[in-house]
């Protein structure tokens, strides 16, 4: 019997795919309410949050996070 060993959620996820599905589901503005980090509240783009992102793993943490959850909805 071959079980399927991998159960993470952000697998294959990149971490632009997260971003650009967050930010079609919540807009900017609900997502700086969510993640209060200023490249979301303050003339957000999707590569100036990418850039943030992948230099400050808190709130990449927090991103993948609410990704999580907003998938179980």
């Amino acid at each position: 019997m071959h079980q399927t060993r991998n159960q993470d959620p952000l697998h294959g996820v990149t971490l632009e795919t997260m971003l650009t599905r967050l930010v079609s589901t919540y807009g900017w503005e609900e997502m700086g309410r969510h993640i209060d980090i200023k490249c979301f509240t303050s003339n957000p783009s999707i590569p100036s949050s990418l850039k943030f992102l992948r230099k400050t793993p808190w709130a990449r943490k927090k991103l993948e996070t609410l990704f999580i959850s907003s998938q179980k909805v």
